[in-house]
């Protein structure tokens, strides 16, 4: 099995942004290249993840985290934070903005791109998104 990567990040719109580039970096060292259906869908995922951390999860002086791994067949993302008096909504009660909005679409973009997706109490206090993206043909990543 390929190592996972675990990085702790500031709750910053730069902290999200580099939660992205990490995300493709390391795609790409397990040998999932850049512009596939695959990194696309897991970037969009980190980032929306990574925004939503930053943005509705934040509390003052504590950072969030992103993890990355290869369980058999998928990539699994999950982004934690501290905050636990929000929570999104669960899979399949994800609300669709109106068209007008200019906020709401970051879960309805992860519910439509991850091919499973959760919400998980974490200890210390807080909350992890976690999202799966399925690896078609993924025997051929060496078992991942």
């Amino acid at each position: 099995m390929s190592a996972p990567l675990a990085q702790r990040l500031s709750a910053t719109p730069r902290g999200a942004r580099l939660a992205r580039h990490l995300t493709l970096n390391q795609l790409q060292a397990w040998g999932i290249p850049y512009g596939s259906d695959v990194s696309e869908a897991v970037a969009v995922i980190v980032a929306e993840l990574a925004a939503n951390a930053v943005i509705h999860g934040r509390v003052s002086g504590r950072d969030f985290e992103l993890r990355l791994s290869l369980p058999a067949g998928s990539v699994r993302i999950e982004v934690s934070d501290t905050l636990t008096e929000q929570r999104p909504p669960k899979p399949g009660d994800v609300r669709h903005p109106d068209p007008l909005d200019e906020h709401g679409r970051g879960l309805v973009l992860v519910e439509a791109l991850a091919s499973r997706w959760e919400v998980l109490d974490r200890e210390p206090p807080g909350k992890t998104v976690r999202a799966e993206v399925d690896l078609p043909g993924w025997l051929s990543l060496g078992g991942g």
